[in-house]
């Protein structure tokens, strides 16, 4: 391979890493020929502060993008503040750079509106509505696909939001008129419209399979049957009831598992659709002969709970929220088959292996860790003991979430208002997070402290705004084991 090799980003919003498989031909075969990160996780289970972390290699803490950024009043805390460099910016110089689909790198300056910028901006936002307009068609969603529920902002005053619920529905138009069909003509533009003369780089970002889950034909109709997880439908014992004041509990504890296989159904058929346009992507890059030469990454940017512990959306710290799909499919010329690692990894591990990989000068301070000594086989576990995740609210600061997985054990700290609640899971024996190990404190109140401490040390060491006390677990166990399931 001659000079730089091209790289091409390609993220699902909202992807479930379960939700692969039998709809997923495309994207099955992609990865057989990559190296899967099978235990990767987003920095934060919501859009604009995964993303913030993603492209940049640094927790939300250290950006200060914390929430999606939807009020002046909390634009504050949802922007990655000026001075931190990310992946467009250094790919700039050298590669021709392009971006299509969802724009949710909140930043300051504001990339695409950046004079500077060198990246072809073929963002989903605004144009997306304007063809829509100029066709005299109507997007997917509405009004049958949103609830009210109670937003606490400030941390004091509750205020009316809709935000999207589990309805699902047919989307009469077809899928050049669809979310990521849209994507997906801008994105095979891209390819035709690059720079011949410069190693090509594309951040293609799909909408699928976030709601609302109101698709077009064949994909509405394409799912019949699905075998749902044991644990959709479920609140598990000595899980968090703080969860019933944060969005996923309001809008999913009160639908039946008969009631999630529906929506699962729709899902899936966003999963297929999701499936299909990156195997047209894919088959692009084979014509025009840049797949060889092309270094392809796969992501999400968090998952979705779908039913799991009577929860919906994403926005807390169980395995279907945070935990991501992440492989790379690097070119012929590196060496790097398929393979896999059970190494937890995180979303701000990709920028550093990115910028090790491409042969780019990493910028300072980047919270995450290179993976390529993984994907080169010369080591099976990384250099530290921890990873970390955190939830802010959505679009106002008022519930809290900080977790820390070390090895197949996850502490869960849940914070709402003046109550703090805890949960440690093993991951090896407990996949689907069903037994909290935290009120077992003989047995495991050690390793409860042990992984506080670790989280405390992370929260000061990041500047996090939040602080978990001294003697929390204490207070935990006085407070909640006299009503313990």
């Amino acid at each position: 391979m001659k000079g730089k090799p091209n790289v091409v980003i390609v993220m699902a919003d909202q992807l479930r890493r379960d939700a692969l498989g039998k709809h997923t031909p495309n994207i099955n075969r992609l990865r057989a020929e990559s190296f899967a990160f099978e235990r990767a996780y987003c920095a934060s289970p919501l859009c604009v502060p995964a993303r913030g972390a993603f492209f940049t290699g640094k927790y939300p803490n250290v950006t200060g993008s914390l929430i999606n950024p939807w009020t002046e009043q909390e634009k504050a805390h949802g922007t990655v503040r000026a001075g931190h460099a990310n992946l467009y910016g250094l790919l700039e110089a050298e590669w021709d750079s392009w971006h299509t689909g969802k724009q949710h790198l909140f930043a300051e300056p504001k990339p695409e509106f950046d004079a500077g910028s060198k990246t072809h901006w073929l963002q989903l936002e605004g144009r997306y509505e304007s063809f829509m307009k100029a066709s005299g068609k109507q997007k997917p969603g509405g009004p049958a696909y949103k609830g009210i529920v109670p937003e606490l902002a400030f941390g004091k005053v509750t205020r009316k939001r809709t935000y999207s619920i589990p309805a699902t529905g047919r989307f009469e138009e077809s899928l050049d008129y669809f979310y990521d069909g849209f994507i997906l003509n801008d994105s095979l533009e891209a390819i035709r419209r690059r720079d011949p003369g410069k190693p090509f780089a594309l951040n293609a970002m799909f909408v699928a399979p976030h709601p609302p889950l109101q698709l077009p034909e064949p994909w509405y109709s394409m799912v019949d049957d699905v075998e749902l997880p044991d644990n959709v439908g479920v609140w598990a014992d000595n899980q968090s009831p703080l969860q019933l004041y944060n969005l996923p509990g309001m809008l999913g504890s009160s639908y039946t598992r008969d009631e999630w296989r529906v929506v699962w159904k729709a899902y899936l058929g966003l999963v297929a659709l999701l499936d299909h346009c990156v195997g047209r992507l894919l088959d692009e890059l084979k014509r025009h002969r840049l797949y060889d030469d092309t270094l392809i990454v796969f992501a999400s940017d968090h998952g979705e709970m779908l039913g799991s512990h009577r929860l919906w959306q994403k926005m807390c710290m169980y395995e279907e929220a945070v935990r991501t799909p992440l492989f790379m499919k690097f070119p012929a010329g590196f060496g790097i088959g398929a393979g896999r690692s059970e190494e937890p990894v995180s979303g701000v591990d990709v920028l550093p292996t990115l910028c090790e990989a491409l042969g780019v000068e990493p910028p300072e301070g980047m919270s995450g860790v290179s993976l390529m000594p993984l994907a080169r086989g010369e080591r099976k576990r990384l250099a530290r003991e921890a990873i970390f995740i955190q939830f802010d609210g959505n679009g106002a600061r008022g519930n809290f979430q900080r977790c820390v997985v070390e090895g197949h054990h996850k502490l869960i700290v849940d914070l709402f208002k003046d109550e703090l609640f805890i949960e440690l899971y093993d991951l090896a024996s407990d996949p689907q997070e069903m037994n909290n190990l935290a009120f077992r404190a003989e047995t495991y109140g050690g390793r409860v402290e042990s992984m506080l401490g670790r989280l405390r040390e992370h929260m000061r060491a990041t500047n996090d705004l939040l602080e978990v006390p001294d003697g929390a677990y204490e207070r935990f166990l006085a407070d909640y084991s006299p009503f313990e399931s």
